[in-house]
């Protein structure tokens, strides 16, 4: 995947969403989220992590780590939808490996993969709140559980789509 150039409209909506958190240095992970969110690549880019950290007055290196350290952050650019399926003890005692291996079928390509068209990308990750409904995954932010091949099946061809 290749990064985006940044451009001054992407800073533009970062200020937004700066001054939305009122600038508040407690606020940096919801801050950093809503600006992944942004960007169709599913990641901050170098630049706009910079930006933030100097518009907050916090190190870039603590920016980074931040970035770094949660799952759900990327600084490298990801597909157009990400796939996270949970790997939580939950979704292993209710076998999230058949999951996965429609999931690599379905789609063609392994855990930790981008489909060539780059719209979709495998990943696993720890657990985001769905023990009730589990095994479990979630494209983008939504969630998707009591999964079977065909509902499965179904969600990958309505995100096609999109």
């Amino acid at each position: 995947m290749t990064e985006i150039a940044v451009d001054k409209n992407l800073f533009l909506q970062i200020n937004k969403i700066l001054e939305k958190h009122q600038h508040q240095k407690h606020n940096l992970l919801a801050i950093l989220m809503e600006t992944q969110d942004l960007i169709p690549q599913h990641y901050i880019p170098r630049e706009a992590a910079a930006f933030i950290g100097e518009q907050l007055d916090v190190p870039f290196s603590k920016v980074y780590d931040v970035i770094s350290f949660f799952t759900a952050l990327s600084e490298k650019p990801k597909a157009h939808h990400v796939i996270q399926l949970c790997k939580s003890t939950t979704c292993r005692v209710n076998k999230y490996q058949t999951v996965r291996d429609i999931l690599e079928q379905e789609l063609n390509i392994k855990m930790g993969e981008t489909t060539s068209d780059g719209k979709f990308a495998l990943e696993y990750s720890a657990c985001f709140g769905a023990c009730d409904i589990s095994p479990a995954f979630r494209i983008d932010a939504e969630v998707f559980g009591s999964l079977t091949e065909q509902k499965i099946k179904e969600i990958i061809e309505r995100y096609r789509g999109v």
